[in-house]
């Protein structure tokens, strides 16, 4: 059986998009069923049109799904990509996490494997605790967290991050570690680890 996998992003200029993107290509090159999807822009107009890097993302993207329920539910497995705001997740993902608490109650999110990667504007811009935020909030999903760890040593080239994918973006929006070869690697764990779940492991 394959796994099903929701790709769930926030990306205001395309980092995180790009993360995604990656993602969803060597998730499908392994055979699993994929879902790309963001989650909804919260932010005013106004702030969106101030910045023409995020204007012509948010412009580009407008015919990828928002992400719903049911994203969660259809999947097995779940990989969230969100830049680092303080140190912490975004408005936006946070919303659509805590709209969920219907799913919570009736407990449609547990034994769902979960990984996540962030980007910040540098190295100890707040990458490791946006990921650990998120990862706080699966904890009460009740939700198996699939952390890359030092599963391989792509990651070390990658900026080392034990938690999930990071990468460091420049103020021109150019990421600064090659960061593509520990994205697919964290994806094939995590379907590894899903697909464990699901069809059962001896």
């Amino acid at each position: 059986m394959s796994v099903k996998l929701s790709i769930i992003y926030y990306s205001s200029t395309g980092t995180n998009y790009q993360l995604a993107q990656w993602a969803k290509a060597a998730a499908e090159a392994k055979g699993a069923e994929v879902r790309l999807v963001k989650v909804t822009e919260l932010a005013p107009m106004g702030a969106i049109e101030s910045n023409p890097a995020w204007k012509e993302h948010y412009e580009a993207t407008k015919d990828v799904p928002e992400a719903t329920s049911d994203d969660i539910t259809w999947a097995d497995a779940l990989l969230f990509s969100v830049p680092s705001r303080f140190g912490t997740m975004p408005s936006q993902m946070k919303q659509y996490i805590d709209s969920q608490g219907g799913l919570w109650a009736n407990g449609q999110t547990i034994n769902k494997v979960v990984s996540a990667m962030s980007s910040a504007q540098n190295p100890h811009g707040g990458q490791e605790a946006t990921i650990l935020s998120l990862y706080t909030s699966m904890m009460h999903w009740g939700a198996i967290i699939a952390a890359p760890g030092y599963s391989d040593p792509v990651l070390f080239g990658a900026g080392g991050n034990p938690y999930g994918t990071s990468v460091t973006v420049s103020g021109e929006g150019e990421m600064q570690e090659d960061v593509k070869g520990a994205v697919e690697h964290q994806v094939n764990r995590t379907l590894d680890i899903a697909s464990m779940v699901v069809n059962g492991s001896n």
